[in-house]
């Protein structure tokens, strides 16, 4: 099988196009070219009103190796890698048979806990998922409570629940991780068969929507259980028991959960998200090392979608096969900040997003069809320990608080946020009222001055970025445009160090996992590491050593976010 990458087509091309470019590029007669499939398309919006699709494409030809040995200066063509996935245990049903067995134990069931419980489970290793939250039909209730009645449910948002902050999202399933197994398209490849539509096998931005991901969760989960996993929802964790071998080295027995009892376990993925400040502080006392790590704070913008299709696309915007625009937009301001737009959700609405009372936190949803009225993105900036909070572990979290609160108190208590005109904004004057621009959060905002709810070192980034972002997309810094605050779960404030065989550096036992232990950003690169770790943790429990690859991949992505 070769794969062709770089084939460029107009993006009204006949159906039969895309055929006969590949012969064209292979240099073949038609009938040459046996068979072909999409493995990746995207498109390329460089030049505004002149989109052109960009596939890649994996076909069999007639006398293979002549074709390569002819293009082989040619970097846009060569043999198509096997993406297949193959289980690094396959003999864990007779491991989990024997007498004594103690199953594996996933604290979280966001993206990275359910793909860790999902691969365990498939080994046949029967994972036991605890989830503070509730199940996902339940938890959207408790959800929709915060939204529209102003009623938070600290252990059921959009942060804590089962499929974890992901679901309130715009689905996103795209990532810049390294990764050399294809774990992402296993990650995908179990999507479909959940139920999410097969495009995001080859779309180069893949999306899913908030309402589908609500009915894949709950089919993977009925995949788990039938495999002989287990689940526990309501259950958090209190405290991670330790125990101590002769040397001293440290290695976990087990969990002490909230309500009382005790699960024994020598395996434990740590797949908590980057909300849970509450079991952060319970690791830090329990001795498990941390670190301080950056992250982001900031706003949300809102414009309406069709100014950013217009300037993205132009006269093209209408196209349904572009569908809603997006944009990735970044700016380094003079003051040394980086200023870059965060999740950004085309079509769809600013959310509550807040895991604790009287503080205010936003983020941003889409459905499936982006049909909103406005396009929403995070504008953030990015902070750093020991340059703007003490280099702490739990510092950072303190520092969110603190801005998660000024927010709340601007927006005059009930969860309504602070928001602001951009127009205003940038002429440093409070809003006080709205204009053409609809902002979309609810329980609602509260027009007012942002410089309350941000460090003056990110309302000084903002205020030089967003002309800048006006250069490259038109109609950005338009006057009506509305920020709504704050922005502060852009990733955990805070790392978890693994070792190369994926567990803590200083417990054995122990498998930091995911965005809440600093290892990724997003759905995908959430269940990628998921697979990485629950692949650790069963080679562990089979005795067998984490080979060479896995040990490579798992330091890479570390150091990469």
């Amino acid at each position: 099988m070769l794969r062709l990458t770089e084939l460029r087509l107009p993006l009204d091309h006949a159906p039969d196009a895309l055929a006969a470019e590949i012969v064209r590029r292979l240099g073949i007669p038609a009938t040459d070219l046996l068979d072909h499939t999409v493995f990746r398309r995207g498109y390329d919006a460089r030049r505004r009103g002149a989109v052109v699709l960009v596939y890649t494409v994996d076909c069999m030809v007639r006398d293979q190796d002549a074709v390569l040995a002819r293009l082989a200066d040619d970097r846009h063509v060569g043999l198509a890698p096997d993406t297949a996935y193959r289980f690094v245990v396959d003999d864990g049903a007779a491991l989990a048979a024997r007498e004594g067995y103690r199953r594996p134990v996933v604290i979280g069931a966001g993206p990275c806990g359910l793909l860790a419980g999902l691969l365990l489970a498939q080994m046949g290793l029967r994972p036991l998922i605890l989830e503070r939250g509730k199940i996902v039909r339940e938890r959207t209730v408790d959800t929709f409570a915060l939204w529209r009645k102003s009623v938070l449910t600290p252990e059921s948002n959009v942060q804590f629940g089962e499929g974890g902050a992901g679901t309130f999202s715009d689905g996103k399933l795209y990532s810049q991780v390294s990764d050399p197994r294809h774990y992402g398209r296993k990650v995908l490849a179990e999507f479909v068969r959940a139920g999410a539509p097969e495009e995001i096998l080859y779309l180069s931005k893949p999306h899913i929507g908030t309402f589908r991901l609500v009915s894949m969760v709950e089919h993977i989960r009925a995949e788990i259980e039938a495999l002989g996993g287990e689940y526990r929802f309501g259950t958090r964790v209190e405290e991670i028991l330790i125990a101590r071998d002769a040397a001293g080295a440290r290695r976990v027995e087990g969990v002490r959960l909230s309500g009382g009892g005790t699960v024994s376990t020598g395996h434990i993925v740590l797949a908590i998200g980057h909300s849970a400040r509450d079991t952060f502080a319970m690791l830090r006392d329990a001795g498990v090392e941390m670190r301080a790590k950056p992250f982001s704070i900031g706003v949300r913008i809102e414009h309406p979608q069709s100014v950013i299709d217009m300037a993205r696309f132009g006269t093209q915007a209408a196209t349904p096969l572009l569908g809603a625009a997006d944009y990735r937009l970044v700016h380094h301001a003079a003051n040394g900040r980086a200023v870059y737009s965060f999740c950004m959700c085309p079509g769809g609405t600013v959310v509550a997003a807040t895991s604790e009372e009287g503080r205010v936190v936003t983020n941003g949803m889409s459905q499936y069809s982006r049909a909103e009225r406005n396009a929403n993105a995070g504008i953030v900036v990015g902070v750093a320990p020991g340059v703007d909070y003490p280099d702490d572990p739990l510092a950072g979290i303190a520092f969110q608080r603190h801005w998660e609160r000024q927010a709340y108190l601007a927006g005059g208590g009930g969860y309504r946020a602070p928001a602001q005109r951009v127009g205003d904004f940038l002429a440093g004057r409070p809003s006080t009222h709205l204009g053409t621009v609809e902002p979309s959060y609810r329980p609602g905002v509260t027009p007012t001055d942002l410089a309350a709810c941000l460090p003056d070192y990110v309302v000084a980034a903002m205020r030089e970025a967003l002309p800048m972002f006006e250069r490259r997309l038109r109609g950005f810094s338009m006057d009506d445009a509305v920020m709504t605050g704050v922005e502060t779960r852009t990733s955990s404030p805070l790392r978890i160090p693994r070792g190369p065989d994926g567990q803590s550096v200083n417990t054995a036992g122990l498998y930091p996992a995911g965005e809440g232990a600093g290892y990724a950003g997003g759905i995908l690169s959430a269940g990628i590491d998921g697979i990485r770790v629950a692949e650790a943790v069963a080679l562990t429990m089979a005795g067998r050593p984490v080979d060479g690859l896995i040990r490579e991949t798992m330091t890479h992505t570390a150091a990469a976010q």
